[in-house]
């Protein structure tokens, strides 16, 4: 990656006063006489979603022409290229806030912890939608024989909802959510899977539960249930997939079922809870046992949404 010309104190000041006052990037360079590539690269850095367009009509405003294919060499040059920008939980500064302490609190802890914890959550499935990609080698215009092609529906073909658990040790129970899912029902599930699959994962006296903060989750009468049952239930900040490890499980198991192309709601039930045991207990150990990892980059991004 190229790297610009580091500004002066004093120019970085004077940038600083003229933002006060209102001023753009581009004005601001226009100004100070800084180069075109610098206005360009100040301008993406302050502000990610601005276009090429944005920046030629900026630029142009403050009396730099400059052209597209220009603007995209100069970016390229110092690194940064357009990308879709990826979908994350809506953060608002109480919930970066959690997450920072979350990660404060728990950096310290013993890989030991966290393997005694079962880790649970809910995800979709669809039926030939987008989780049923697959590469396949053909020959040129041979892209539409059935060999070489996925199936698809109208609306996706249908999906199915899972709530499931696993441990350091390995997979927990995977279960369908056949119904629309309200308090009654998760404590339901929780009653007839979740000390199920901590004795067969036997895990040591002491295990902790994790589960995010659903509304269904947090219900007072679901509180009092956990409390009546002495289950240790793990503190958890909202908004915070990237710290639930079963999210990678999540990706592991749908890239397993997509691959088996499953053609009906049942098929895909049943390829669903096929895959989920035959998941190595390796993988979950690994997910577990680089959980530290989770919580530095959450530091590191200040509480931030990071990569999983």
């Amino acid at each position: 990656m190229a790297k610009t010309k580091e500004l002066s104190k004093d120019t970085r000041n004077k940038i600083v006063d003229l933002h006060q006052v209102g001023k753009t990037e581009s004005a601001i360079g226009k100004q100070l006489g800084l180069k075109k590539s610098t206005m360009i690269t100040r301008t993406v850095s302050k502000n990610p979603r601005t276009t090429r367009g944005d920046l030629v009509n900026d630029l142009q405003r403050a009396g730099t022409k400059v052209t597209k294919p220009t603007i995209s060499n100069t970016l390229r040059r110092q690194g940064l290229k357009s990308c879709s920008a990826r979908r994350v939980p809506l953060l608002k500064p109480v919930h970066v806030q959690a997450r920072l302490k979350f990660a404060r609190e728990h950096l310290d802890d013993p890989d030991e912890d966290w393997e005694n914890v079962i880790w649970s959550d809910e995800t979709k499935i669809e039926l030939f939608g987008k989780n049923s990609t697959r590469r396949v080698w053909r020959t040129k215009n041979a892209e539409l024989h059935p060999k070489n092609t996925i199936p698809t529906v109208k609306h996706g073909g249908g999906n199915i909802m899972l709530w499931g658990c696993f441990s350091a040790k390995g997979p927990g129970r995977l279960i369908r959510v056949k119904e629309r899912m309200n308090g009654a029902m998760y404590r339901e599930i929780l009653s007839e899977n979740l000390l199920p699959s901590a004795r067969a994962l036997k895990m040591k006296r002491g295990w902790v539960f994790q589960h995010d903060n659903d509304p269904k989750h947090t219900a007072r009468a679901t509180k009092e249930w956990l409390r009546k049952k002495h289950f240790k239930v793990l503190e958890w900040p909202s908004q915070s997939p990237d710290l639930n490890p079963i999210e990678n499980l999540w990706r592991e198991l749908k890239v397993r079922v997509a691959q088996r192309q499953p053609q009906n709601i049942t098929a895909l039930e049943e390829i669903c809870m096929e895959e989920w045991a035959k998941i190595p207990a390796t993988v979950c150990e690994n997910l577990v046992k680089t959980y530290r990892k989770r919580l530095t980059s959450v530091i590191a991004n200040k509480g931030y949404i990071t990569k999983y």
